[in-house]
């Protein structure tokens, strides 16, 4: 249950109404459902702190949560951010998954190290993990985005800017959204980002770029530092002529015809004119050799090419190139933006110190970037899988941050999309009716009562993870009547209640429907099946140096979740394989430690928090990064540590963490 619900906008004057001038400018079906979520306000849950890196005053904050109840946290505690970029979902239909790679069994890692140049990138053995869905219902994404978009500008400093990244799909109805939302006159600019070389479409123009839309919370009063592009070629073909040291040079016009407010009228070296200068900067620039006389008797002067900064950035970008295969940035997630690209605004929208906030934080390219600008940084994103490759990505870049979780009301199977697929799936004689709307994950079928509708919370769509009377308003007066009218009941799942007795009190009172409405928790079905992985590990004091230590060797590890994925994988590679080239499946150690993708020691505090004081990392070639340093060791199913460890966590390929005591 949420705590409170926080305002949208700032608190209203006695007697006036909060949502007075709310009108939408674009019109679609359920356009005015968020108008009674705005009204309600921001779901403002129990804040968790799960880790502190570094010192714990830093300020920067990694959050896994939804945007709108991270920023009902914010607004609460006061904090209010200076510059906000998203790249949320694109509604393009897609779906993104991450590759997972089983590591190398440390046991036999001397043998794998002797026949190192032998290996083959292709012989590790991958498969891949849905991460998350973009596939969305237009009018659905367009409130989701609408409320996000007005919980981000509640958070909003004065002076601050907002860059939304999206692409050809949804991107021009949002651009409406904004222009409802932060108003048109604090629209600056229509970013076009070219992200691809070319695309080879048979039967239309090829789509290699996005868009970004700049907007400002005030219309005069922001942020903006001129950020230079690289000169094009073309322009820098012009730099043709050297001075003996080298310096590439071009000639500059000095006279003053043609230009507002006059000039200097003198003769020079035998040459009249109206100069740009006076006579004084002329001998100057004549002594430190930047006059060039021209062939006809004429003085201009020389512009150096070292001496640029560059091309003021226009609303064109291309040259800032996409992530390749190569890159040392690369952090193997879907959708990864190049830092280049963050650089630019953080520094064209940002000053020093100032919070940096993404609250679909993604791979954490965000916050990275403004930590290494000395910025400030907010990431926030619901997905493990970010929260978790942002944290690491920050250890390695020694940033100093808290890791936090808004405890609303569920425990994620593994990721929303994944949670959606488990629940239906867990949900006995729910099967799929293409009869309903698809507001209804499915029917359940009863002898006497006939088909019973059944309706899913989305863990995506934050308007919809808890059931309050406007939900509950929506399924009665939309949801219900569209039904055929032979159905007598409905199921209704919910993960979190505003008000249990509120809600029974609304449905007992409202009486334009004769369907039976039951209400289920959707938390007992995930807490039956959430089951932790097993581990065998024993902990010996050390002496491998002069300080000494201890050490945690892993003897045995066991992920059921992950073996039934790899098990799945395996056969569906082996009916699509053939034979002449059959599948040769991911087989695992009686060990298991080839499913471990990092480990950590917790030498402060059996409990609460947890303190990193010991980390290593198993990247997907089998070496080890230790506390965010990559070396080339192998990993020997150790973890060390100078002082005595209390816990030790492991999380899995997959990304699942288990804590235990040692």
């Amino acid at each position: 249950m949420p705590i409170k619900y926080v305002p949208f906008a700032p608190e209203p004057i006695e007697g006036q109404a909060i949502l007075g001038n709310f009108n939408r400018i674009l019109k679609y079906r359920g356009a005015d459902d968020v108008s009674m979520v705005l009204e309600r306000g921001m779901l403002l849950y129990e804040m968790e702190k799960k880790e502190t890196v570094g010192k714990g005053d830093s300020g920067n904050m990694v959050i896994r949560g939804e945007c709108v109840s991270a920023c009902a946290y914010l607004k609460e505690h006061g904090i209010q951010v200076d510059l906000v970029y998203i790249d949320p979902p694109f509604a393009s239909g897609a779906d993104y998954a991450k590759k997972v790679y089983v590591r190398r069994n440390p046991k036999i890692a001397e043998l794998i190290q002797q026949a190192e140049e032998e290996l083959d990138i292709d012989e590790l053995k991958a498969f891949e993990e849905k991460m998350y869905g973009d596939i969305w219902d237009k009018e659905k994404y367009l409130n989701w985005m609408y409320e996000n978009l007005m919980a981000i500008k509640s958070v909003m400093s004065e002076t601050a800017s907002i860059y939304v990244h999206l692409d050809y799909h949804i991107g021009h109805y949002v651009k409406i959204l904004m222009d409802e939302i932060f108003g048109e006159d604090n629209f600056r600019n229509e970013i076009i980002w070219k992200r691809a070389t070319a695309h080879s479409d048979a039967e239309f123009y090829g789509n290699n770029f996005d868009c970004i839309y700049f907007y400002t919370k005030s219309q005069s009063d922001y942020i903006f530092n001129t950020v230079y592009q690289p000169y094009d070629d073309a322009y820098i073909a012009r730099f043709n002529r050297s001075d003996p040291d080298g310096r590439k040079w071009d000639s500059g016009n000095l006279t003053a015809k043609g230009l507002q407010g006059g000039g200097y009228d003198y003769e020079y070296k035998g040459y009249r004119s109206l100069w740009r200068m006076p006579l004084e900067t002329m001998e100057k620039m004549d002594k430190e050799g930047r006059l060039h006389i021209t062939k006809t008797g004429g003085i201009r002067s020389k512009v150096y090419l070292d001496e640029l900064q560059g091309m003021p950035a226009q609303s064109m970008w291309l040259d800032i190139n996409p992530i390749n295969s190569q890159a040392n940035e690369k952090a193997d997630y879907a959708t990864q933006k190049p830092e280049a690209l963050l650089e630019r605004i953080i520094n064209a929208s940002s000053n020093q110190d100032m919070f940096i906030a993404d609250f679909f934080g993604g791979s954490g390219v965000t916050s990275a970037v403004a930590h290494k600008l000395g910025r400030k940084f907010i990431h926030c994103d619901i997905g493990i899988n970010s929260i978790q490759t942002t944290r690491d990505r920050l250890v390695a870049d020694k940033a100093q941050f808290d890791v936090l979780e808004i405890k609303d009301g569920v425990q994620l199977y593994r990721n929303p999309v994944q949670t959606m697929d488990k629940i239906k799936s867990l949900i006995q004689g729910l099967k799929q009716d293409d009869t309903l709307d698809s507001f209804w994950a499915g029917s359940i079928s009863d002898s006497k009562i006939g088909t019973i509708p059944v309706y899913i919370p989305n863990l995506e769509d934050s308007t919809s993870k808890l059931l309050d009377t406007v939900q509950m308003n929506r399924i009665i007066h939309q949801a219900i009547p569209e039904l055929e009218s032979n159905v007598n009941k409905v199921i209704v799942y919910y993960i979190d209640l505003a008000d249990q007795k509120e809600i029974e009190e609304f449905i007992k009172n409202d009486d334009s429907t004769t369907v039976e409405i039951e209400l289920r928790d959707l938390k007992n079905i995930l807490d039956d099946v959430v089951v932790g992985d097993y581990a065998e590990f024993h902990c010996e004091s050390i002496q491998e140096d002069l300080f000494g230590g201890y050490a945690v060797t892993i003897d045995r590890f066991v992920s059921d979740r992950v073996i039934q994925k790899i098990m799945e994988f395996n056969q569906k590679a082996f009916l699509n394989s053939s034979s002449k080239k059959p599948y040769k499946p991911i087989e695992i150690s009686e060990e298991g430690l080839e499913l471990i993708e990092f480990l950590s020691l917790d030498c402060t505090a059996s409990e609460g928090e947890w303190h990193s004081d010991s980390e290593i990392k198993i990247d997907k070639n089998g070496y080890v990064i230790k506390d965010g340093t990559k070396t080339k060791d192998f990993w020997d199913a150790r973890i060390c540590s100078r002082e005595k460890p209390l816990r030790v966590k492991i999380r899995n390929i997959c990304g699942d963490e288990t804590e235990w005591i040692i």
